[in-house]
């Protein structure tokens, strides 16, 4: 599970560095390098999406514990 934790990190924080860069210079880092519209554009995009929905996972557990910082799941 912590591998996976990882991974799906990964991918939310690249979610979210390319919607920062879309925000600030209108500029679409996973189209520019896999196509717009492209099938491996789109698979990167439910791929940050599925591990948004993951990361939920610790945020939840760690607010059932009452744990005031987030960690990885053990």
């Amino acid at each position: 599970m912590k591998a996976l934790n990882l991974i799906t990190l990964v991918l939310v924080i690249v979610g979210g560095l390319n919607w920062g860069l879309v925000g600030a210079f209108d500029f679409n880092l996973v189209a520019a390098l896999f196509g717009e519209g492209s099938a491996l554009s789109r698979v990167v995009y439910v791929l940050v999406g599925l591990s948004a929905l993951w990361q939920l996972v610790p945020l939840f557990r760690g607010a059932q514990v009452g744990e005031t910082r987030a960690q990885a799941m053990r």
